[in-house]
């Protein structure tokens, strides 16, 4: 990359003046991203739902193991329970609410906490057995060939299940960190709920740390988890993850000292550049970060230093940069479903900047010192270019703004819903529906697309999954980035 881009994307992230004053509206894409969730609900739907198209689906969920495993989130455009990537959605989910809870308007903290509850009510189920762990729900390869609503699942309805002595490290890791954060969410409004997840946090951290693996290396779990949520990058970050989140909910002592003692064997310096679903190590550092900042807990003074280091990664003028943005100034990582990094980084930024500020510190990139406010204004440019300050000129969001995706890739959004078509759509009618060029006919508020690539292009094509399908873990994340902008908005 020439120099003179460096300096155009400096100031591009630092400098432009829309972003002292803006003028999206956070406050109803905040309300839109947490509305989103009710669209992915499975289950038993409330009276109080207010995406109406929806209806009930997944009643049978369990049966096929003997239990009931109704409720939850389906993680994307298909009707799968994928508990890996729903543990990561709800950790995240509850992190918004623990660090920017207090920015919220009353309503839609409200409305994160029912959010969050509706994922952990079913957590709880898939770890309510001892020495057993139920770690995904529906046939993916059934699942994917059709194209039918949620309402008239007719695929197999498989329940993977992890047993002990098998290992699990992954999605027990993150499970019991989900557990543990919603612990701190729900610690004022609800505190014996709050003790019921972190009692269960407690147990299930033992499960993931006794019995050390990779859920998706069991023989009767791969082929029904991958490719689409294997664990691609080990489970040792999810036990470092749970580990610390169990610190922060519990403040007991054995989690610092499981946090202090494993960082290395456990490769907590490995990777730290990335987060996501699968991979936790930049989120790892941000978040034992504050034991150090605030507390001076120094030993874990390596945790921070990888945090500092990936900040630097984002800095164009640090001898670190390497992070790639797209010419409109959008974070970019190949693989598709791009947003996923530019909310996960987004948020971390955001925390940081709190946690740098509550400490009256910057961070060190060589020659190029990085303050909190530097940190938040990167952030307020991903949300930004989300909302529609990028090169298309739209919204990434559905129902945001007056031009926004039509056409995303979601069974449930493209099929005309059951309570105007109460005739079942069968596995092959819908793909009428998914080969139409019409508009979706239900409106999937507040999800975030998949995204543009890397040359700021988007065609709002059903048929490309990788831009048009939105995730639960991709709006998660900005629960809590969009709360930090309604309180913070210049």
């Amino acid at each position: 990359m020439k120099r003179a881009h460096y300096t155009h994307l400096l100031l591009l992230l630092l400098g432009l003046p829309f972003l002292a004053v803006s003028y999206h509206d956070y406050a109803d894409a905040l309300t839109k991203s947490i509305l989103f969730f009710e669209g992915q609900r499975s289950g038993y739907l409330p009276a109080d739902q207010r995406l109406t198209w929806r209806g009930n689906s997944g009643l049978g969920d369990g049966w096929m193991a003997g239990t009931d495993l109704t409720g939850g989130y389906y993680d994307a455009g298909d009707n799968v329970k994928f508990h890996f990537p729903m543990a990561f959605t709800t950790t995240m989910l509850a992190w918004s609410v623990v660090e920017f809870g207090d920015c919220m308007p009353p309503p839609d903290r409200r409305n994160a906490l029912v959010a969050i509850r509706w994922a952990t009510d079913y957590l709880l189920k898939t770890v309510s057995q001892p020495h057993r762990i139920f770690v995904q729900v529906g046939d993916p390869i059934a699942d994917h060939n059709c194209w039918e609503r949620p309402e008239d699942m007719d695929t197999t309805r498989t329940v993977y299940t992890v047993e002990a002595p098998n290992p699990a490290s992954d999605v027990a890791g993150e499970t019991a960190a989900a557990l543990a954060a919603a612990s701190i969410a729900f610690r004022s409004s609800d505190p014996g709920y709050a003790e019921t997840l972190l009692r269960t946090a407690t147990r299930v951290f033992e499960y993931a740390d006794t019995y050390r693996g990779a859920y998706s290396d069991n023989s009767n779990i791969r082929d029904g988890v991958c490719p689409f949520y294997c664990d691609f990058d080990g489970y040792q970050d999810e036990l470092l993850w749970g580990a610390a989140w169990l610190r922060r909910a519990s403040q007991d002592d054995s989690y610092f000292n499981y946090l202090q003692n494993n960082g290395k064997t456990l490769g907590a310096d490995d990777n730290i550049n990335e987060f996501g679903w699968d991979n936790k190590h930049a989120g790892l550092n941000v978040l034992v970060s504050k034991e150090v900042m605030e507390n001076s807990k120094y030993s874990l003074q390596s945790y921070r230093a990888s945090a500092d280091s990936f900040m630097c990664t984002l800095i164009p003028e640090s001898t670190s940069y390497h992070i790639e943005f797209t010419h409109g100034g959008l974070i970019y990582r190949p693989g598709g479903s791009n947003l996923q990094h530019a909310t996960t980084i987004s948020f971390l930024l955001l925390v940081y900047a709190n946690y740098l500020e509550k400490s009256s510190q910057i961070v060190n990139c060589g020659e190029v010192s990085i303050s909190p406010t530097m940190l938040r204004q990167i952030a307020q440019k991903q949300v930004n270019y989300i909302l529609g300050e990028n090169p298309k000129g739209m919204s990434y969001m559905v129902g945001y703004s007056s031009l926004y995706p039509q056409r995303i890739h979601h069974r449930g959004s493209s099929i005309p819903s059951i309570k105007d078509h109460p005739k079942a759509v069968s596995c092959n009618e819908g793909t009428v529906y998914f080969n139409s060029s019409n508009p979706n006919p239900n409106l999937l508020v507040g999800a975030i697309v998949g995204g543009p690539g890397e040359d700021d292009a988007y065609d709002d094509d059903r048929g490309d999954f990788r831009k048009s399908e939105p995730t639960t873990y991709i709006n998660a994340p900005f629960v809590g980035v969009l709360a930090y902008f309604v309180a913070n908005s210049n």
